[in-house]
This record gives C-alpha cells, sequence and structure tokens, in this order.
C-alpha cells in the first residue's frame, strides 16, 4: 500500500514538476535571452567606444638619464571622432599614461649621435608593388628607392638606445631616398677586324676574325655575344706528310732549395779544387758584409719543367714521337722568393694643426714603417711605408691659428700732376694745380694679432708690424690708387673804386696839420683762400689841403624868391643843408659849426613878356679823374630859353651865357696806397705755452701757436714804393698775425722683415754663395720738419756655408761565385761531368753617405734612386768553350763623314791557346761601324709670340712708358722657336743650328693717341646787355684718336664742341646820356614876336658807366635800344603874352597791380604869367595804367644751372655750378634787379652749387714681373710668361683696359731623353715546337719633342746618362716575360686587349653621376675545330675611370638594292658598333613580301605590302589581304601637238594593251583609283559622291522654279528712275 501510495505520490508529483520544469525552461529561457540580448546590446555598444591616448609629453625628473617620467593623456571616443565618457570604455583596455623615460640635458650632446649607414642598393619601386611594373621601353631609367639604417648610439661603446635622445639635439637623417636606375644597357662590341692569315700554307687550315667589347653589359643588359668568328680555309694539298706530334715545354716549377743531404753530397763529388778554394778564400770576406746585407737573404735554388709530345688532337704521347736532335733544358738556377717584410708601425707623429682655425679644422698625422726583408725573386712587394690620417689638436687651450692680413702705408699726397700727363703731356709739368688727382700706397702682408683691438690700443708710438712674404696674404689685395681732390684757390674778387671822397684828416679825432687825404676804397667781393692777406689793396689816397673832417652838403634849393617880396624879378633861392662826415654820412650839425655853411644862389622869377630860361641841368660827369699838367678835370651844365621876351622887357641871354663851366677832381695824379707783401713761414711764438707735440700714427695732433709777419709799403701808384707819410697811417695793414703752426709728422717705417731664407738644396758643384735680404717699409713720410726716414731700407748678406750635404748613394759590392743547379738534378744531362753552364750570381748592396760612412739602408730607397739589382745571370764555361772580355766602347769620330769607329774584345785564360777560338771568321775581336753624317737642319716650331718690348729703362727706346700710365707701345721683337734636327730627324741641341735659336721678328706696338683737341677759345661777349644771357667757348678737334686712345666727346658737324654757361649783365653798365634839349626852333618865324611851333633836338649817347659816372663813350649797341631817348620832339615857343610853364616831371608811378581805372600823373610849374586874358594851360596831366604800356608788373626769374666750372689750374675733380636771378617785366624783358628788389619779392633760391666733374683715370697696370721658369723642362711646347696685374681700372673717359696681363714667349728648345721599351720579339721556346717560352724586349735612350705623340728615336745611352733607369714613371725595370707558344690544335685565349675608351651612364647626354667604365678582353683562338670542346671561355675585364663621354647609339641603313639594304648601329663618335642601338626602332632589311605577291598585276612595295600595278586598283579580303587587281577605266587627255584630238571627246583604252599610239605621242592619262592600299575607299570618292548629290538637288530645283507660272506684275504710274549714289573722293571735277 506504501509503495503504490508512494508512487501515486511520485506520479502526482512527476506531473507536477513536469508543470513546474516546463515553467522554470520557459523562464530560464526568458531569462537567457534576455541576457543574451542585453550582452549583445553591451557589447556593440561598448565596440564604438575606443580609447585614444594622445603622444608623449616631455620627460621630466630631478635627474638627468633614465630615471625620467613622461606622462600623456588618454579619453574615451566614439569611433565617430567625438569624446565622451571614460566610463563608456573598458577599463581593461585603457593604455597606460605614463612611463619611464630617459631625460636628455644639454650635456648629453657630446656622449650620443646619429650612426648613419650607408645607402643600400638602388632598389626598383616595382619591387614594392610589382602590379605596377612596366613593360615599354625603358628611355630614361627606372625611379627606384634605396634605404639605410640610422642608429642612436652612445659613442662610449656604440650600444644602440633611443632615437629620442639624439633627435633631441639633431632630427634623424632620412632613412630613404629616391633614385635612378638607369637603363639595361646591353653589351656593345665592335666589328670584326679582317680576317686573319689562314693557319695552314697547304691543305685545310682556319682563319679567324675577333672584335673587342666597348661597353660590358650593366644593368640588367644582353651579355656579350662571341669575340671570334672561324671560317675554313682550303689550299692544294700537302707534299709532306703533316706532322701530329709536337714537342711541347711546360711551364718551370717553383724555385726550391737543394736538401741538405743533396748539397753535401755535391760537396762530396765536386772535383774541382779551384772552386772550393775560391769558396774558402770569400767566405771570410762574405762574413764581413753580412751586416750590410741583412736586409737581402738572397737563396739561389733551382727550378724544373716537363718535356711531353703532345698529338694535335692534345693528348700527351710518348716522347719517343717527337723526333728531335737535342732536348729542351729542364733545370734553372733560380732566386727563391722572398716577400717584402716591415716592421711594426711606428707611433702617430704629433698633429701637424696645433692651433685652432675656422678656415681648415683639420691638420694631418702620420706614422711609418721600414723594411726589414725587401722582396727578391718575385716576392711579394712592400706596401706604402708611411701612412696619413686627418687629425684636430686635442685637448684645452688650443690657440687660435696665426692669421695673415694686408696693412697698407698711408696714402701719399695728392698728385694732378701724374693725372694731367695721362690726358695733355704739355701740360704735365704745371705746378700749383688742383682739383682731382691721384694718390698712391703700397701694401704688405703681417701676421696679423689674436686681439687686434687690444693691440691697437697698446701700440707705441712709432711702431708698425713686421712686414712678411706676401705670398702668406690671402684674398684680394687692398687698393694702391685712389681718386683725390686738391682744393682749388678761391681768387680774390674786389668790388670797383668808388668815387674820391672829400679831403679829411687822416684821423678825424686827432686832426693835426694842414694836409690831408681824399680816399677811395673798394671792398672784397668774396673770401679768397688763406684770408684776406692775398688781396690787393682795398684803399687808395690823394694828398690835399685844408681837410676837414665834417661839411655841409645841400640836400635841396629852395623856391626862387625875388627881392623886395615883388612879384618877379630876381632873387635867391636858399639851399637846404645837411651836416656829413667824410664818408658822406649825415651826422649831428653840430659837428659842421667850423664849416663854411653854403651861400644861397641867385635867381630870377621872370616877369610878363620877359625871356623865360630853364632850370640848369645837372653837372655832367668829370673829364678827367685827377689833374695834371696835361690834365685838367672839368664839369658842365647848360640851361635853354623856353621863351624869347617881348620888345622892351628884359631880353634873352648870349648863347654863351647858357653854359657853365667849372673845374673838378682838381686833385693831382698822385695816388698813394699801402702795398702789403705776402705772410711768412708761421714761426713758434715760444710765448705760448702749448705743446708743438708730433703726430700720433691715429692722426690725432697737438700743434702749436707761432707769429706771422709780412713787409708794408707805401707805394705811388705808376711810380714805385716811397715814404711811409706819403700814406694814411690809420689805414695802414698789419705786418703781425697769429697762426697756428701745422703738426710735425715724423717718419714712420716697419721693423725689418725676417732674413729670406738661404737656399737648402744641395748644389755641390755650385760654389758662388747666395744672398739673404731683409727689407723694411715706409709707412708714413715725414713732413713739417718731423723726424726724416732712415736711409737704409735694404739689407742683403751673404748666406752662411751650409753643411756638408747629406747625399746618399748605392754601394755594390763584388759579385759573388756563380751558383749552377745541383749536381742530383742535372746529372742525366749530357755534359754533366763539367762544373759549366748556367747560373745565378749574387751580390751585397749598401747605402752610405758621401763621406763613405754606412747608414740605414732606409735613406738610400729615400733618397738614391734604384736599387741596382741583387742577382744576375752568370754562364760557367765548360772546356771547349771560348771565353772573351766583354765589348769596349765604340771609338770616338774623329773625322767628318765616311770615318768608322772601333770597338774590341780579346780572348782570355785557355782559350787563347785553343785553335778555334783563335778563328776571327767565326769569333771576330774587333768590330767597326761608320760615323754617323751630321748635318742639321733648324725648323720654326709654332707661331710669333707676343709683340715684347725689350727691357731696360724706357726713356732710351722709342716706346715710352709714363708713371702712373698704360701707355707701353714702340717698337719691340717677336720670338719663333726654333728646332734643331739632324739628318735622321732626330731632335738635338739648338745651338748646333742657329746660335741665337730663335727667330726674332721686328714688330710695332702701336701708340694710342687720345682725341686731341684745341684750348679753349676767349669767352663770348653776354648774349644780353641787361640781366641773365649766356656766354659761349668752345674747342675744335685737332686730332682724330687712333689705336685705342681716348674718344672724342660728342662734337657737332664742324667738328667743334661748345661749353654754355649763364652771364649776367649789369643793367646800368652802359646808360644812354643825354645833352640838353636845344633851343625850340620854330619853323613859322613870326619876326615880330619871335614864337611858335617848332623842333627840339638834343645828342644822346651810349657811355660805359662807372662809379665816377658815365665817363667813356662806346658803341651805341652796347646799350638797350628801346630805352634810348629821343634825339628830337615837337615844341611850341610861347609868344611874349602867352604863359610859360616848365618842363614836365617824371611820370609818378602806377599803382600795382596794374588797372586801367588807375593813373599816372606828372605836373609843370608856371614860369611867367600871361598876358591879360590868356590863360595859363593846366599844370597837371593824368593817363590811364594800361599793362605792358606805362605799367609794368615785375617777377624774379631763375635761369638753368650752368655746366660744372671748373678752376683753371684744375683738370676734374669738385666745382661750383651757378645761375643767375633776373627780374623780368611783364612784358617779358629783362630789367635791373632793383626793379624786383624795391617791390620786396621774396628770394629764396640758391644760386651755387658743389659739383664734381668726373676725373678721366686711365687704366693702369702694374709693371711686368719676371719672366717665368720654362713651362717644360724640354721639348717643342715649353713657354715663359710673365704678368702684371691691373691697379687702377679706368675711370670716366680715361683710355680702357685692353692691353695684355699676360705674355708668353718660347722657351729654348732642348731634346727630351727617356728610357723606352721596345716592342716585345715574338714567344720563343728554346729547342720545343710549342709550350711556355719567353719574350723579350730592349730598353734604349729615345729623344723625343716632349709631346706624347711622338714615339721617339733611339740614340746613344750616354745622353741618358743623368736620368733615373724607369719608364713610364715605374722604375721597376722588366725586360723579359713568360709567356705561351700554342701547340697545333690547341686552343687559347689572346692577351689582353687595350683599354677601351672611358664611358658614362648618361640619359639625353647627361651623365647620372654613376662613373665611367672601361673593359678589356681575351678572345679564343682556335686551331682545330675538333678541339672546339676544350677552348676556355672568353674573358673580359672592367675598371672604373674619369672623364668619360656620353655616347649615343643610332641606326644607319644604306640604300635599297632591290629588297635588301645594309642596316648597323653607329655610336655617336662614328664606330660602327653591334648592340647599343634599340632592337625597337631598328629599320627594315628586307622589304620582300611574305608571302610573295603571287596574284596577277601585283608587286611588292616599299612597305614590304602586295600592291596592283598601274591601271589596277585593290581589291581585299575582309582580313585586309589583297584579293586580286581590276582594272580602272583611264581618261586620256590628248596633247596639244596631237592636232587629230578632239578636246570635247575622250575615250576609255585598255592600259595593259599596247598601244597603237606614234612615238611622238605626248598625252597626259590619269588613273582614277577609288580604292586604298588596305582596300578601302579613297576620301576623294566621299567628295565626289557628296558633290554629285548637291548638284542633282541644284538640277531639280532650278526645274522646278523655272516650269513654275509666274504671277503678272502690277503695273505702276511715273516710275521714277532710282538715283545714281556716287562716292566722292574729293575731287573737284566731281
Amino acid at each position: 500500500m506504501r509503495l503504490s501510495r508512494k508512487s501515486t505520490a511520485s506520479f502526482r508529483c512527476s506531473k507536477k514538476c513536469a508543470a513546474s520544469a516546463q515553467s522554470i525552461g520557459v523562464m530560464l529561457t526568458l531569462v537567457l535571452g534576455i541576457w543574451n540580448v542585453q550582452a549583445e546590446t553591451e557589447e556593440e555598444f561598448q565596440s564604438v567606444y575606443v580609447w585614444k591616448p594622445g603622444t608623449w609629453g616631455r620627460c621630466m625628473g630631478e635627474e638627468c638619464g633614465p630615471g625620467g617620467v613622461q606622462t600623456r593623456s588618454v579619453w574615451c571616443a566614439h569611433v565617430e571622432g567625438w569624446t565622451t565618457l571614460p566610463t563608456n570604455c573598458k577599463p581593461a583596455e585603457r593604455p597606460e599614461n605614463q612611463q619611464n623615460c630617459f631625460k636628455v640635458c644639454d650635456w648629453h650632446k657630446d656622449l650620443y649621435n646619429w650612426q648613419v649607414g650607408e645607402w643600400s642598393k638602388c632598389l626598383p619601386v616595382a619591387f614594392r608593388n610589382p602590379s605596377s611594373r612596366q613593360t615599354s621601353e625603358c628611355l630614361k631609367g627606372e625611379e627606384g628607392i634605396q634605404s639605410r639604417d640610422v642608429t642612436c648610439i652612445e659613442k662610449r661603446n656604440g650600444a644602440a638606445v633611443e632615437d629620442d635622445i639624439c633627435d633631441y639635439f639633431e632630427t634623424k637623417p632620412h632613412l630613404e631616398q629616391a633614385c635612378l636606375i638607369p637603363c639595361p644597357q646591353n653589351c656593345v662590341v665592335t666589328e670584326f677586324t679582317p680576317w686573319s692569315e689562314c693557319t695552314k700554307s697547304c691543305g685545310v687550315g682556319l682563319q679567324h676574325r675577333i672584335r673587342q667589347i666597348l661597353v660590358p653589359p650593366l644593368y640588367g643588359g644582353e651579355p656579350c655575344p662571341n669575340l671570334t668568328e672561324f671560317r675554313t680555309c682550303t689550299f692544294s694539298s700537302c707534299d709532306a706528310e703533316e706532322s701530329i706530334y709536337s714537342l711541347r715545354v711546360g711551364p718551370w716549377s717553383a724555385c726550391s732549395l737543394p736538401h741538405s743531404r743533396q748539397a753535401r753530397q755535391v760537396g762530396k763529388r765536386m772535383r774541382d779544387p779551384e772552386a772550393r778554394e775560391l769558396m774558402k778564400k770569400k767566405r771570410n770576406r762574405n762574413r764581413q758584409i753580412r751586416q750590410e746585407t741583412k736586409y737581402f737573404v738572397v737563396l739561389i735554388g733551382y727550378q724544373t719543367r716537363q718535356v711531353t709530345c703532345t698529338h694535335k688532337n692534345g693528348k700527351t704521347a710518348a716522347l719517343s714521337f717527337c723526333t728531335q736532335e737535342k732536348l729542351p733544358i729542364t733545370f734553372q738556377s733560380c732566386v727563391v722568393p722572398k716577400d717584402c717584410q716591415t716592421s711594426e708601425w711606428s707611433q702617430w707623429s704629433p698633429c701637424s694643426k696645433t692651433c685652432y682655425s675656422v678656415i681648415s679644422t683639420k691638420g694631418l698625422r702620420t706614422r711609418t714603417s721600414s723594411i726589414k726583408q725587401f722582396p727578391v725573386g718575385g716576392g711579394k712587394e712592400c706596401p706604402s711605408l708611411e701612412e696619413k690620417e686627418p687629425c684636430a689638436p686635442q685637448g684645452e687651450g688650443v690657440p687660435p691659428c696665426v692669421t695673415y692680413s694686408w696693412r697698407t702705408t698711408e696714402w701719399s699726397e695728392c698728385r694732378v700732376d701724374s693725372l694731367l700727363s695721362q690726358q695733355d703731356r704739355r701740360r704735365g709739368n704745371q705746378t700749383a694745380l688742383c682739383g682731382g688727382g691721384i694718390q698712391t700706397r703700397e701694401f704688405y702682408c703681417v701676421q696679423a694679432n689674436e686681439n687686434l683691438l687690444s693691440y691697437l690700443n697698446t701700440l707705441k708710438e712709432k711702431e708698425a708690424e713686421k712686414p712678411i712674404a706676401n705670398k702668406l696674404c690671402t684674398g684680394p689685395t687692398p687698393n694702391t690708387t685712389q681718386l683725390c681732390q686738391i682744393a682749388c684757390p678761391i681768387e680774390c674778387e674786389v668790388s670797383s673804386w668808388t668815387a674820391w671822397g672829400p679831403c679829411t684828416y687822416e684821423s678825424c679825432d686827432d686832426p693835426q696839420g694842414k694836409k690831408g687825404f681824399k680816399l677811395r676804397k673798394r671792398h672784397i667781393a668774396n673770401e679768397p683762400t688763406g684770408g684776406t692777406g692775398n688781396c690787393p689793396h682795398l684803399i687808395e689816397a690823394i694828398p690835399c689841403d685844408d681837410p676837414s673832417c665834417y661839411s655841409w652838403q645841400v640836400v635841396r634849393l629852395g623856391e626862387c624868391t625875388p627881392d623886395n617880396d615883388s612879384e618877379c624879378g630876381p632873387g635867391i633861392q636858399t639851399p637846404e643843408v645837411q651836416c656829413v662826415n667824410s664818408n658822406r654820412d649825415f651826422v649831428d650839425r653840430k659837428l659842421c659849426r667850423e664849416a663854411i655853411y653854403p651861400v644861397p644862389v641867385l635867381c630870377e622869377v621872370p616877369c610878363p613878356r620877359d625871356c623865360v630860361l630853364s632850370k640848369w641841368s645837372e653837372w655832367s660827369s668829370c673829364s678827367y679823374t685827377c689833374s695834371g699838367k696835361t690834365t685838367e678835370g672839368k664839369q658842365m651844365r647848360a640851361r635853354s630859353i623856353l621863351a624869347h621876351a617881348a620888345e622892351g622887357a628884359a631880353q634873352c641871354p648870349n648863347s654863351s651865357a647858357l653854359q657853365e663851366v667849372r673845374s673838378c677832381n682838381e686833385h693831382p695824379c698822385t695816388v698813394y696806397h699801402w702795398q702789403a707783401g705776402h705772410w711768412g713761414p708761421c714761426i713758434e711764438d715760444l710765448s705760448v705755452a702749448t705743446l708743438n707735440s708730433s703726430t700720433r700714427w691715429s692722426g690725432e695732433a697737438t700743434c702749436a701757436v707761432g707769429m706771422q709777419t709780412r713787409k708794408v709799403i707805401c707805394v705811388r701808384v705808376n711810380v714805385g714804393q716811397v715814404g711811409p707819410k706819403k700814406c694814411p697811417e690809420t689805414v695802414r695793414p698789419d705786418t703781425v698775425r697769429p697762426c697756428l703752426l701745422p703738426c710735425r709728422k715724423d717718419c714712420i717705417v716697419t721693423p725689418y722683415s725676417h732674413w729670406t731664407p738661404c737656399d737648402s738644396s744641395c748644389n755641390e758643384e755650385d760654389d758662388t754663395k747666395t744672398k739673404q735680404s731683409r727689407h723694411r717699409i715706409i709707412i708714413q713720410l715725414p713732413s713739417n720738419g718731423g723726424r726724416d726716414c732712415p736711409d737704409t731700407l735694404f739689407e742683403e748678406k751673404d748666406c752662411e756655408t751650409s753643411s756638408v750635404c747629406s747625399n746618399y748613394r748605392w754601394k755594390t759590392h763584388k759579385w759573388r761565385r756563380c751558383q749552377l743547379v745541383p749536381w742530383n738534378v742535372r746529372q742525366d744531362s749530357p755534359g754533366a761531368h763539367e762544373t759549366c753552364g748556367p747560373g745565378l750570381q749574387t751580390r751585397a748592396i749598401s747605402c752610405r753617405k758621401q763621406d763613405g760612412g754606412q747608414v740605414d739602408i732606409n735613406n738610400c730607397m729615400k733618397w738614391a734612386g734604384t736599387m741596382p739589382p741583387l742577382t744576375q745571370h752568370c754562364q760557367l764555361p765548360c772546356q771547349d768553350d771560348c771565353q772573351f772580355t766583354n765589348w769596349s766602347k765604340f771609338s770616338p769620330c774623329s773625322g767628318d763623314c765616311g770615318t768608322v769607329q772601333t770597338r774590341r774584345r780579346t780572348l782570355v785564360g785557355k782559350s787563347k791557346k785553343r785553335e778555334k777560338c783563335r778563328n776571327t771568321q767565326l769569333f771576330p775581336l774587333i768590330e767597326t761601324q761608320f760615323c754617323p753624317c751630321d748635318k742639321y737642319t733648324a725648323q720654326p716650331i709654332g707661331n710669333l709670340s707676343d709683340c715684347i718690348l725689350p727691357e731696360g729703362k724706357m726713356e732710351t727706346l722709342l716706346g715710352m712708358k709714363i708713371q702712373g700710365d698704360i701707355k707701353e707701345c714702340g717698337q719691340g721683337y717677336r720670338y719663333q722657336a726654333l728646332a734643331c734636327r739632324d739628318q735622321n730627324n732626330r731632335l738635338v741641341e739648338s745651338g748646333r743650328c742657329n746660335r741665337h735659336a730663335y727667330i726674332e721678328e721686328a714688330c710695332i706696338i702701336p701708340c694710342p693717341s687720345d682725341c686731341k683737341l684745341s684750348e679753349w677759345s676767349n669767352w663770348s661777349r653776354c648774349s644780353k646787355s641787361c640781366g641773365s644771357g649766356v656766354k659761349v667757348r668752345s674747342k675744335w678737334l685737332r686730332e682724330k684718336p687712333y689705336n685705342g686712345g681716348r674718344p672724342c666727346p660728342k662734337l657737332d658737324h664742324t667738328n667743334q664742341v661748345y661749353e654754355v654757361v649763364p652771364c649776367h649783365s649789369d643793367c646800368s653798365q652802359y646808360v644812354w646820356i643825354t645833352e640838353p634839349w636845344s633851343v625850340c626852333k620854330v619853323s613859322n618865324v613870326d619876326l615880330k614876336d619871335n614864337c611858335g611851333e617848332g623842333v627840339l633836338t638834343r645828342k644822346v649817347r651810349c657811355m660805359q658807366n662807372t662809379m665816377d659816372g658815365p665817363i667813356e663813350l662806346v658803341e651805341d649797341y652796347l646799350c638797350d635800344p628801346e630805352e634810348m631817348p629821343l634825339g628830337s620832339r615837337q615844341c611850341k615857343l610861347p609868344c611874349p603874352d602867352d604863359c610859360v610853364i616848365s618842363e614836365w616831371t617824371s611820370w609818378s608811378r602806377c599803382l600795382l597791380p596794374c588797372n586801367s581805372s588807375t593813373v599816372r600823373e606828372r605836373s609843370a610849374v608856371p614860369l611867367r604869367q600871361p598876358g591879360e586874358g590868356k590863360p595859363c594851360p593846366p599844370e597837371t596831366e593824368t593817363e590811364p595804367c594800361n599793362l605792358n604800356k606805362n605799367c609794368f608788373h615785375f617777377v624774379y626769374n631763375v635761369t638753368d644751372w650752368s655746366t660744372c666750372q671748373l678752376s683753371d689750374k684744375a683738370v676734374c675733380g669738385n666745382g661750383i655750378k651757378t645761375r643767375m636771378l633776373d627780374c623780368v617785366r611783364s612784358d617779358g624783358k629783362s630789367v635791373d634787379l632793383r626793379f624786383c628788389e624795391e617791390l620786396g619779392l621774396e628770394k629764396s633760391w640758391q644760386m651755387n652749387s658743389s659739383c664734381a666733374v668726373e676725373c678721366p683715370v686711365n687704366c693702369q697696370f702694374s709693371d711686368w714681373s719676371s719672366w717665368s721658369a720654362c713651362s717644360r723642362s724640354c721639348g717643342l711646347a715649353g713657354v715663359m710668361t710673365r704678368k702684371r696685374i691691373l691697379i687702377q681700372p679706368f675711370q670716366g673717359d680715361g683710355r680702357p683696359c685692353i692691353m695684355q696681363l699676360e705674355q708668353s714667349k718660347p722657351c729654348l728648345i732642348k731634346p727630351c731623353y727617356r728610357w723606352q721599351y721596345s716592342e716585345w720579339a715574338q714567344c720563343t721556346v728554346e729547342d720545343a715546337h710549342c709550350g711556355d717560352g719567353m719574350k723579350f724586349r730592349n730598353i734604349s735612350c729615345v729623344v723625343f719633342d716632349g709631346s706624347n705623340d711622338d714615339p721617339g728615336n733611339v740614340v746613344d745611352e750616354e745622353l741618358c746618362a743623368d736620368l733615373e733607369p724607369m719608364v713610364n714613371g715605374d722604375k721597376q725595370i722588366v725586360l723579359q716575360a713568360a709567356c705561351t707558344v700554342p701547340c697545333p690544335g690547341d686552343c687559347y685565349l689572346t692577351e689582353w686587349s687595350v683599354w677601351s675608351s672611358c664611358q658614362l651612364t648618361c640619359v639625353n647626354n647627361e651623365d647620372l653621376g654613376y662613373g665611367g667604365v672601361q673593359v678589356r678582353t681575351k678572345a679564343v683562338i682556335i686551331q682545330a675545330m675538333d678541339n672546339e670542346h676544350l677552348c676556355p671561355e672568353q674573358e673580359l675585364e672592367t675598371r672604373s675611370c674619369v672623364g668619360g663621354s656620353c655616347y649615343e647609339y643610332i641606326w644607319l641603313a644604306g640604300a635599297w638594292t632591290g629588297s635588301y639594304r645594309e642596316v648597323w648601329c653607329q655610336r655617336s663618335d662614328g664606330i660602327n658598333v653591334t648592340g647599343g642601338c634599340s632592337a625597337v626602332n631598328q629599320p627594315y632589311a628586307d622589304r620582300s613580301c611574305n608571302p610573295p605577291c603571287t596574284k596577277p598585276y601585283t608587286y611588292c612595295n616599299d612597305s614590304a605590302v602586295c600592291a596592283c600595278e598601274e591601271g589596277y586598283t585593290e581589291v581585299v579580303t575582309t582580313d585586309n589581304f589583297l584579293d586580286q587587281c581590276t582594272i580602272i577605266p583611264v581618261l586620256e587627255i590628248p596633247s596639244v601637238e596631237e592636232k587629230k584630238a578632239d578636246v570635247k571627246t575622250s575615250r576609255a583604252i585598255n592600259p595593259t594593251q599596247t598601244s597603237d599610239n606614234k612615238q611622238g605621242h605626248s598625252g597626259r592619262m590619269w588613273f582614277l583609283q577609288p580604292f586604298g592600299a588596305d582596300g578601302k575607299l579613297k576620301t576623294w570618292v566621299y567628295g565626289v559622291a557628296a558633290g554629285g548629290f548637291v548638284l542633282i538637288i541644284f538640277i531639280v530645283s532650278m526645274i522646278y522654279l523655272a516650269c513654275k507660272k509666274p504671277k503678272k506684275p502690277q503695273r505702276k504710274q511715273n516710275n521714277k528712275l532710282k538715283p545714281l549714289t556716287l562716292a566722292y573722293d574729293g575731287d573737284a571735277d566731281m
């Protein structure tokens, strides 16, 4: 029951649990789903927010080094860029915002730096981007890129550190840079040489030809082709059987020493007692020199070689197949090779730079090693025994390097004469010149002081720097000449004399005696140079009697007052007076109390009907300025009759009473004045306490006060000196005045320079003593009594005797015994029982001084030239050998052509007794040869030299050289060297042909002649007599310039040049003077009353005006004609009852500005009252003021500036330009300045201004230097040069610099000698057919002309005795060399070809900077085609070169021959090559068609395309191939000559048919061919079709219009004709 109950319960539970489980599952599903969605949402939410770090900040820390800390900002940002809250980003992914760092300080700069590696190979850019590779033809190269490693390292140990440390001080260098990879350069080879000769003279042989490589394959270019081509050559069959075996000699083995045991055996078996005894004798001597041979360990050994028999197929056969009587020697003596051994390097020498310099911071230091073992037997040569490397001075306190700078002397005095002599030699000796000049100075080199400022401050008086050699100073030299100015003296100008004053006492303050003086004065117009002491006298005096200091002066006379208060009749005029002094100045009237008061003047007032007279005129000018025996001064005045009297009235006086004459200037003509001499020198006044010190070098001076005196005498004019009492003492000039002494300047010279070095070269043959010198330079000349310069500026002395020359020489010791090959080696050879045959012998070499003392051998290596040989081949004679001495030298030639010279030898030893040796036919003892026939011919070489003036004193020559001038001309000589050659065309000493060795040809250097003008003419008269005008002067051309002379100024058509300057004429200089009017002469005379109308006349003269008045009559044209007064006028003589009035006064002035509404007036007063019933005329007259008639305006006018005016003593320099001030009337007339001055017009113009006339300085050169040494020690091309420098460029109109700065002339021609190899002889193998042999050459002395093109001619070796044996700079003389003779059938390589020309890598003829390349090759030579498989590969060798050229390669083509032509590639220097030209641009060489043209009427055209013949058109297939040729119609146009033809007919003919025309027919045929070569219609076919279509449309339109019915027009009445329109062309006939 329980069980079942449980089961039921469990069942019930299971149901409930299932429901619960189902609900729980649903809930879990929902929860998990929500969680997944939330997780995805959070993941998507956080994926759009990311952390953004900033840049790291500056490393901060208290100490320098790795303990620093740097921070950066970190923020959360949306992927779109905007910033958000940090909570939106994942905290776990937040970057660090702080890190440790290395704090960099300034002192780290010396511990770290950038280490920059080498640039890598240039890789193409396409290498990084393979898709961008280009396949087109390369034209300019391919763009590439190269990289390098840049690392920041610690200098101490090279350890890499962070880049930030180095970047703190210096920006990191670039890691990559662009580069250019040149286009691939294919191999370029030359054309083949001609075919060689056939290897056989019979049977079948081979010929070959080779070519050389010009450019190796570069930058991935195509490899080189085969350099050799072969072909067979066949001749007739050989008569004898061809040998198929050859005896081959192998190479020598390495040199080896015999084994000691073998050596002992050799000693035991030696049967030559003489040799053993000789060994004993020399052993002791060799021990003595063993120490001297420690550098040369020479061991004699032996070497062997094999002899084999070779088949022509290259295989070795038995030696018996090679039948030969004598076999080659298989052994020989040799020197065991030893390499050069050197000591360890010495310590580095101190740096050659011991100071600091900005210009050159590096010096050099060296270290050396010495030779311990010289190379022998072909051992390794010695390396360089000296090494150098740049260095800089180390340590603190490195002093600055000595520097050098130029110093100059003071400028010399300004000299005008040297400048003037360049222009006009006639004026070169003038003195007292002024204006522009030239001053000079010298320059010298000194050692610059470290602190120049302090040096100048501590510079003692009269101290200067020591001069040194000028070559130590660099940089431009200072100017040695400059323009300067000498102020021109200003001449004293004085005014005119005033009128003579009254007779006054000498001193009115102390009047004494009854004698006085009349004075006249003048003043100084401008201040002269040097003060007023140089002016003429300013006061003249005339002694007189009854002097007075004050007098009464009549100002004017009052009205005439008749006596007795009557209305008319006699009366008096009371004068109005004023007291004046001797200068006519108004003074107090009390001072004239003792003077005579003027008395009243008698006068008369006419009564009615009385005679009326005019007033007295003014007194005329005095006729003389003084009175003497023959001269008496007179003055005159006059009056005229104004009206005659009536009968019974007071009549007019006679004519004599109308004039009055009085004496004037009654003082005698004895004029005195004080005459002052020139001021004397300034003499120091010791009473003045000032120090007269010498000037310091800086120019500051303290000068003294002195006194000057002059002589003053009294002079009577035109007589001479008189006593001083004749002249007024009060106006006597001063005789003493103070002055300022000029400062003394002492002479200043530099200290003596160092002694020039003596010649240190060692020449024992020259016994002459050399000199050494020193000098000093004057840098300031003395003046004004300063200390004089020393007499000696140059010192010279003999050089001290130098020590014995330390020359070194090689000392050679005797040759040792000839050593043979060891016995065991040569025992199997024939004659081995004898100790004889070829061997080697050695000798010792030591180094000695000239005195014989032994020194280290390194000294001879450095100074003694080539070391003598240590070994030589020797020959021990065998018993049957004949022995001779060496040939002697040929005896000298004693006569001319035809004589002989001989040389001899003799038998030695046992050979004298042998019969065969005494056979002179086999062994001659004397040899003879003819002496050369010496015939010499001279040949001129090169061109003539420059024209060179003889050296020496120029005054004695035709050419003149002026100091400071470039005028160097006259007769000189041109030189041409002569080369002397003998009959064999060998160059010999020039003296054998001509004693002078030159051709001298006279020449002329034309002297430049400047433009020559005449002197200036006198100035013309001023163009205006009043106001400002111009005056002119001129020069005319005397001689035109030639030969580069100074050109002329611009001339007019009459070859003149003018100078026009403004001038000013005083308007009152010439004045019109009128005499009084005559009596009015009436024309209708009333005899009763004597009155009526008449004419007045007077004389008018032009006179020169002076201070004393008009005194001299001049020509009328000098006075202004417009201002000339009237000489006559109408008048009316009053009748006795008429009113008589006076002369009209002058018109009053019009008020300004002029206006016609204003008037001017004049007045007259009645002199005689009229009769009853008759009035007097008006007493005043007026007239309107009309502009430019009686009223004028006045203005100032300023002229233009004049040209720059110089002093008469100046040539150029500073001057003055002037302009004039005029007063101009409104009608344009110039008037006196007083008219403008009276109006008070403003004058603000400057009338004078300074100016300068540029000095015409000629170009100046220094003196010629000495002739240089010859540029060549020998030969034809040597020249000597001399130079000069430009010291003064031309200025202004000076003569330009057109002369030479350098001259050259040929040297004396001397023959050149050198040692020269002969050509290598043919390679020979002794006693064998082929194999390793030897080739030989000789060394000879040759003479040549010094050029590289002259191969030279062999001469006697004695002429090269002074030359060190070397060839082309190589002291190692090589006269033999190993070589190889190929055996028949061998395949071998040729010798190296010559190096090709240097070719650069270029694009468009521009070098890319990759350097040049040269190549040489070895080609393969085959002797049997069967052995071709045994041939080696051809070889090439390249090397870099400099100075190459850019070459271009172009295709060239010849003319077509049928369908073929020749096409080849040519280099730009004209060499035909293979390779180099682009295959893309290669022209066609074959124009035959493929497939061939087989269709009827077709042919192959120039484009290698099948085309139709003339008269046929092409029909092509869809593939553009010619299908067939069809006939086209032909339009034949008969010619004019064919009379039967009709121009309106044409016929179509078949062009392929035979024409029936006669031979004379010359018609033209047009072929209409619509299809082109490609089978398409031609363009003209479309044009014709379009034209035809338009024509059809036109025809249809015309037919339509013609068939259309027209409308009837309306009839119009009174139809008018259309008027004719004409175009008027201006012709009157229209």
